[in-house]
């Protein structure tokens, strides 16, 4: 008999959580501008949706690479984020690069968030972009976030 998967989290998350722990009140941010909203919790991955509209559009009417990178940048954080106790530590975003591969111009992008490195003081997120419509891979990125203890964090 197979064992049950061990998740990767601190603790056990809901999507329900994660939205109502994102929420400023009274306050955008920048998720919550691009529609930017997790959509799935797994033991091993992070699901997170972006709707196409003007707002991430740029001129030719496909999705912004900027708005790519605030998607993948976004639903990393959050898992470096979950992947720690955040009492005692913060996750901050280093470096990000992302490939661009093919435009998406309407419905919504999907981004799916694996682990590559989970260690003691940095992460490193694969992240990869579909068109939700047709399912093909539009973009790969990848996140590196340095945990740091929350005392030393002015």
């Amino acid at each position: 008999m197979a064992e049950p998967t061990k998740s990767i989290w601190f603790k056990e998350y809901r999507v329900e959580d994660l939205k109502a722990s994102s929420r400023s009140p009274g306050q955008a941010n920048m998720d919550s501008i691009l529609g930017i909203e997790v959509i799935e919790v797994g033991t091993d991955f992070l699901k997170a949706r972006m709707p196409v509209s003007e707002r991430v559009r740029q001129p030719l009417g496909i999705v912004h690479g900027g708005a790519n990178c605030v998607l993948a940048e976004s639903i990393g954080s959050i898992a470096s984020w979950m992947s720690i106790d955040p009492e005692k530590f913060v996750a901050l975003g280093l470096e990000i690069n992302a490939n661009h591969l093919r435009p998406v111009r309407d419905g919504a992008v999907v981004a799916v968030c694996r682990p590559i490195h989970k260690g003691r003081t940095t992460h490193v997120w694969d992240i990869r972009l579909h068109d939700e419509a047709t399912g093909k891979l539009s973009c790969i990125s990848r996140l590196t976030v340095q945990v740091v203890d929350r005392s030393k964090v002015t």
